[in-house]
């Protein structure tokens, strides 16, 4: 932390026990998976339409994943995306990449053709895994790209590793991989972890042009056990063959969910830094048992989550709003769900306070990063006895700095200025692939990367995270933060969800207009435009002010739960003709 800004965390935020700094032990990534073979065995670590994968079969599969891709001259330094929705065969594709010294680099399956083509020639991908009923699209999106090799897999090989797909001639078909020597080559062991890449990420693309950002093994390790660590009061430990694990040195009656009993379902895309670090490696390190759901079903959600008996419900704020509102999911007991954790776009104040009145005993936290610092920057407090800030992201993890400042540059602010978020830690990225402008616009000379995010620290180091400087509204020359007028938003009785965008306007520059999904109540018929700009204006100076109020059927969302405002910005564009 920067004593300067920040001032010291307090004893309230910190896990009891643990020190400020870790120390990150230099393995590659495919030593987690290594070590979690060993001690979670025949645990089951995903399931998937109900099937099971034990940890010990994840890592043979792995193993022969790994074998076949250095059979066929993919290793060290060579790209394999990854095309394909969250599924049981995942983790030991991912893990596969990762034994073989290759690079990982994940794509949204839902990606148009022409997006997909600019990813996969930027990326300079050699193979690409993709899913058998999209392979029609992705085969004209292939011609420009340099890929050589396509591995087919599908929803067959979710119930059966050995199921044979009907494939074109010169096409792959997993079973192949999957079926190979699961003997560990460590392929692995001369890689470079500072500079060998294990992950070649893409940023989201919700406000712009989507950008390779380089996260070598050293970086992905280390970011997986400042979150590991954090969330469940443990420290690093290698095992008895130097394989890295977690040691839970904190008690009971701080985390009651010990390494190696949670149980979570999962929504978050692995082709999502959140997924990936948190959701992949993070379970795996963790000994958790996930159950995958492939798309977002609320009702199918509570079934399983009420038939597994999670002990912690994860996801972005838009998984809660719709949770909430399946009978019958207030009525359950969830006495037994530990942890609520929420990331990818900020959770409104009084969501926060409804879902603590659903589940008594979860500790609900927010926290923040970027794909540009692997994942996690900050965290809200997971243990019991600590003090969380709602409406904050909590504070800086092990060893990472925040500072606050002015938006067109220069010193950090004062504690309790917004400015933007700027961000150092051993988590953040190499830089963008093949952007050496755009790296350096976004890492300056001290190792500070510059987030694009505005912000807020307190006089106790808590971050709260009040927008996106490309977000942001100028309206008169005034600056509206869309996120005040959102938290209002949420707090209006029948409102489900809500977004704020600026509408072009001559005289004023952006007039600020709500998207507002209605709730299926009372309150929410009873909504009319007039009423919600109402609700929002009396709580808001005059610049501020909604201006119109736009309702639709729901707020268009990436798979990663972020809001895409560019969509509702072209819209507000379209109508006035720009």
């Amino acid at each position: 932390m920067t004593a300067t800004q920040s001032g010291p965390t307090t004893a309230a935020s910190w896990p009891p026990g643990l020190p400020r700094s870790l120390d990150y032990p230099e393995v590659p990534v495919g030593s987690i998976l290594r070590a979690a073979v060993r001690r979670w065995g025949d645990r089951p670590a995903f399931i998937d339409h109900d099937v099971p994968l034990t940890f010990e079969e994840m890592g043979r599969r792995a193993h022969a994943v790994a074998g076949w891709l250095a059979d066929h001259g993919i290793g060290r330094g060579d790209v394999v995306a990854v095309h394909i929705p969250n599924c049981r065969q995942y983790p030991p594709i991912y893990y596969g990449i990762m034994l073989a010294g290759a690079t990982f680099s994940p794509t949204n399956p839902l990606l148009p053709a022409a997006d997909l083509a600019a990813q996969l020639t930027d990326a300079g991908a050699k193979l690409l895994v993709t899913w058998d009923q999209v392979l029609p699209f992705v085969r004209g999106a292939l011609a420009q790209t340099p890929v050589q090799t396509v591995v087919v897999t599908g929803e067959a090989h979710i119930l059966d590793f050995a199921a044979r797909l009907p494939l074109e001639d010169g096409d792959v078909d997993l079973a192949d991989l999957l079926a190979g020597d699961p003997t560990d080559r460590h392929l692995d062991a001369g890689l470079d972890l500072a500079d060998d890449l294990a992950h070649l990420a893409y940023t989201g693309g919700t406000t712009g042009v989507s950008k390779g950002v380089e996260l070598p093994h050293r970086n992905v390790v280390t970011n997986v056990l400042q979150s590991a660590c954090w969330t469940s009061g443990s420290l690093p430990e290698l095992d008895e063959a130097g394989d890295v694990t977690l040691r839970q040195v904190a008690g009971e009656d701080e985390y009651p969910t010990r390494l190696g009993t949670a149980r979570i379902i999962n929504l978050t895309p692995w082709f999502h830094a959140m997924g990936a670090i948190g959701y992949l490696n993070g379970m795996v390190m963790g000994g958790t048992t996930t159950v995958i759901h492939m798309r977002f079903d609320p009702v199918k959600y509570v079934e399983d989550a009420v038939r597994y008996d999670v002990t912690a419900i994860g996801g972005a704020p838009p998984v809660f709003v719709a949770l909430l509102q399946v009978p019958g999911f207030a009525d359950h007991d969830w006495s037994r769900v530990r942890g609520v954790s929420s990331g990818a776009a900020p959770l409104p104040v009084t969501l926060i306070e409804r879902l603590q009145a659903v589940l008594p005993n979860a500790v609900i936290g927010e926290g923040y990063g970027l794909t540009e610092v692997t994942m996690q920057a900050t965290g809200n407090p997971s243990f019991r006895s600590g003090t969380r800030k709602a409406g904050t992201v909590g504070v800086p993890v092990f060893d990472t700095e925040i500072t606050i400042r002015p938006l067109g540059g220069g010193d950090p602010l004062p504690v309790g200025e917004r400015g933007e978020v700027c961000i150092r830690g051993p988590q953040v990225m190499r830089g963008y692939a093949h952007r050496p402008e755009a790296t350096a616009e976004s890492i300056d000379a001290d190792g500070w990367f510059h987030s694009g995010d505005v912000g807020i620290l307190d006089e106790d180091g808590y971050l709260s995270i009040v927008d996106r400087t490309k977000d942001m509204l100028l309206y008169k020359g005034y600056n509206v933060f869309p996120r005040e007028l959102e938290e209002i938003l949420f707090g209006v009785p029948g409102v489900a969800g809500a977004a704020v965008v600026g509408r072009p306007d001559e005289d004023a520059g952006e007039l600020p207009v709500a998207y507002v999904v209605r709730k299926g109540d009372d309150d929410g018929a009873a909504l009319t435009a007039e009423s919600v700009m109402v609700a929002v204006n009396d709580k808001v100076t005059p610049y501020k002010r909604l201006r119109d109020v736009v309702f639709i059927d729901a707020i268009p969302v990436s798979a990663a739960g972020k809001v895409l405002k560019r969509e509702l910005a072209a819209k507000e564009r379209e109508k006035v003709g720009g």
